[in-house]
Formats: C-alpha cells, structure tokens, sequence
C-alpha cells in the first residue's frame, strides 16, 4: 500500500470520526430530551387514564431509540425514534388536556342545569310567602349586621384546600342569595374573599379573589347581573381569630357576602 493511500485512508477515518461525535452528541441529546419528555407523561395519572396507547408508543418509540443508541453509526436511526417518543407525549399531553376541559365543561353544565331546576321548583312559591321566608333564612345563615351591611359567610369547608372551586354543599347557601336578589332587585352585592396567613401573600390575595369570583361566578350563571356585584380579595387581611391554632385559621378561610340595603346602597369597602 502506497503512503498517499494510507494517509488518504487515515484522513477518511479521522472524518468519520468526527462526524459520528458529532452525530453522537445530537442523539444523545434527543435521547435524553425524548426520556424526560416520557417520564412526565408517565407519572401523570390522568394522562394514564385518558391517553395510555399515546404513553405507550411513546414509551416503545424511545425503548427503540435506546436500543439503537448502543450501535455504532446509528444517529440518524435514534434521533427519529426519540423524535416520535417525544411527539407521542405531546399528543398524550394535547389529548388529555382536551379531554380534562371537557370534563370540567360537562361537570359544570350538569350542576348549572341541576340548579337551575332547583330554581324553577323554588319558584313555585308564592313571591310573597317566598319572599319573607328567603329574608329569614338569609338573615339565619351566619349573617351579622356590620357596618358593612348585613354580611353572610360562607366558610372554607365550601371550597377544597387551595382551590377556588364552589363544593356542591354550597349550592343551598348560593341558590337562596339567588332568590333572594331576584326578589329585591334593587340590592346589589359585594363578595369578599380572605385566606388564613399560611403561604406566600401574593398567593393568598389571588387565591381570596378567585374564591370570592367563583361564588359571583355563580350568581351570575343564575341569572344575577353583573352590574350587582363587586368582587374584591383581601388575602389573609381582617381576619376574625388569631392564626395560631387550626380552628381559627379554618375561621379566617371564608367568602363573606355584604348586602346593600333596600335602595342598593353598600357599605364602605375596607
């Protein structure tokens, strides 16, 4: 073999070489990326549920790609596989949240119809018979007379820990502010939402608004106008006992409703 042919041949392996470093590199990165991609998805119990064949060709496009890792010259071969593992936890993740914004949509027109129903069953009552006895049982239902207005809370039992979403034990509490408004339209409302002091204050002042929010929320699904109520969130402000033990912060995680009085007139806001 002549010496230009072997420094010819050693030039061509150095090349190639340097490109499967190269390659190597980019697969290893894809590789990794496709594997962390999977892993979410796997732990996630409601992809699990809503798209489990996405999760495992997910799972089998990146087995693949792993096992073509070990071969030498196999780049190209495991950055396409990595590529279709990682595609295949976005449609997982893309098919469950649509699915879990269905639910939720689902979930939130059944409970509208259901109080809706209950609505038209209520109205069954002579207004005037409804009328006085709605004003009792508002006036019955932790109500105080401030210099706020007559204020009704609804406590944190209403709600689960962190969340801003109306349990459906609140439905009889809301559905009777509903009847009530609607029998004095000249009334308007101001909710109030407030938090104990545990987390960070930014969280809690949005936590108190969403909370307060979901209840006008409500309201307004029911046929309140908006124009009747304001909404406003104090975080762990004006709380009613001291945080130090857990019944006084549970006391302090509330919503609290201000009526106007009679012409429409609200309290001062705090």
């Amino acid at each position: 073999m002549s010496l230009s042919t072997r420094i010819f041949g050693g030039a061509m392996l150095l090349a190639c070489a340097g490109l499967y470093g190269c390659a190597g590199q980019h697969s290893e990165e894809a590789l990794q990326q496709a594997g962390a991609d999977f892993q979410k998805v796997k732990e996630d119990s409601n992809v699990l549920r809503i798209a489990p064949k996405d999760v495992i060709r997910a799972g089998e496009s990146l087995a693949r790609a792993d096992r073509l890792s070990t071969y030498w010259g196999s780049g190209a071969d495991v950055e396409h596989y990595a590529y279709l593992s990682r595609r295949y936890s976005e449609i997982a993740r893309e098919h469950t949240d649509q699915a879990l914004n269905q639910e939720r949509a689902a979930k939130l027109e059944l409970e509208r119809q259901r109080l809706q129903l209950a609505l038209r069953e209520a109205k069954l009552l002579s207004v005037q018979q409804q009328g006085k006895w709605l004003e009792e049982q508002i006036i019955s239902l932790a109500t105080t007379q401030t210099d706020r207005g007559l204020v009704m809370t609804l406590g944190d039992v209403l709600f689960d820990t962190g969340e801003a979403e109306l349990k459906n034990s609140a439905n009889r509490t809301v559905l009777k502010v509903v009847q009530f408004l609607q029998l004095n339209p000249k009334r308007v409302v101001r909710i109030e939402g407030y938090t104990d002091n545990t987390g960070e204050r930014q969280s809690n002042l949005q936590l108190s608004r969403d909370r307060a929010q979901a209840v006008a929320d409500v309201l307004v699904d029911l046929g309140i106008d908006e124009k009747r109520i304001q909404v406003e969130g104090y975080g762990d402000d004006y709380p009613v006992e001291a945080n130090a033990s857990e019944r006084g912060r549970a006391q302090n995680r509330r919503v609290e409703i201000v009526f106007s009085d009679e012409k429409g007139q609200l309290g001062a806001a705090r």
